[in-house]
């Protein structure tokens, strides 16, 4: 079987600017996968605090004309574009910000693949560190391709760090979403958030989230479940990352 495996990467990526687990997860997916690994480029902005707020805006439902939105047609085009034949396996995965990022785009290749004009099997999805809420609409429109049969597997519970109070900060609407953010940054002024500060990057005494952004131990975790635990890309692949992961 033919696997691609495209990955949407967090805030604070650019042109060859990745923070430690990104560009970690790229290293090895690239040496597990070679080719068939894809980062998705050219939809973030250089200044990380615009992808977040790109991510806050757009977290809560599927966005109307998705064909007019710059960052998810050119993801479609990406995706689309990379296939070797109608039966590849397509498996999608993302992080952070990115994971609004991947969803949102999700929801636009499961709609135009209604009648298999571009591939034939249920693409699975990962989102992980995700700041989409489970109760949200873009959440729920996911899970409705997938009781259609558009969506395979969707990842997210597995890929939540312990302790991320940022996962589901995009709440149930643009305002709550914003309330949120304000809360992770400035948790005293919150009753629903505590310290550390989001805004806290130190490697021990900062947000969880960001902490491990800091680490190589988070890509291979991520690996490890997407790959291995889980085999989203196979018997073969699972091997190949047993064996890339056994030698760092």
């Amino acid at each position: 079987m033919n696997y691609k495996i495209f990955f949407f990467a967090g805030a604070e990526t650019g042109k060859n600017r990745f923070n430690i687990f990104t560009g970690s997860f790229i290293k090895l997916m690239a040496d597990i996968c070679h080719d068939d690994f894809i980062v998705i480029s050219d939809i973030n902005s250089r200044w990380p605090a615009i992808n977040v707020l790109w991510a806050l805006n757009n977290a809560q439902k599927p966005v109307s004309n998705p064909e007019n939105q710059k960052i998810i047609n050119s993801s479609f085009r990406q995706i689309t574009g990379a296939l070797l034949s109608p039966d590849t396996q397509i498996i999608i995965v993302s992080s952070s910000s990115g994971s609004v990022m991947a969803a949102q785009s999700a929801c636009w290749l499961a709609e135009k693949n209604k009648k298999h004009e571009y591939f034939l099997k249920p693409f699975h999805l990962v989102l992980g560190a995700t700041m989409i809420a489970p109760e949200s609409d873009l959440f729920r429109q996911l899970i409705n391709f997938q009781k259609e049969g558009a969506l395979g597997i969707i990842l997210h519970d597995e890929v939540q760090d312990e302790g991320d109070s940022s996962v589901g900060v995009g709440g149930l609407s643009r305002g709550e979403a914003y309330r949120n953010a304000f809360g992770l940054m400035f948790p005293i002024f919150s009753g629903r958030y505590n310290g550390p500060s989001f805004l806290n990057t130190n490697a021990e005494t900062g947000h969880i989230h960001r902490k491990r952004s800091k680490t190589v131990q988070k890509a291979v975790d991520y690996i490890r479940i997407i790959l291995i635990e889980r085999k989203l890309a196979g018997d073969y692949y699972k091997e190949r990352a047993v064996a890339v992961l056994n030698n760092e």
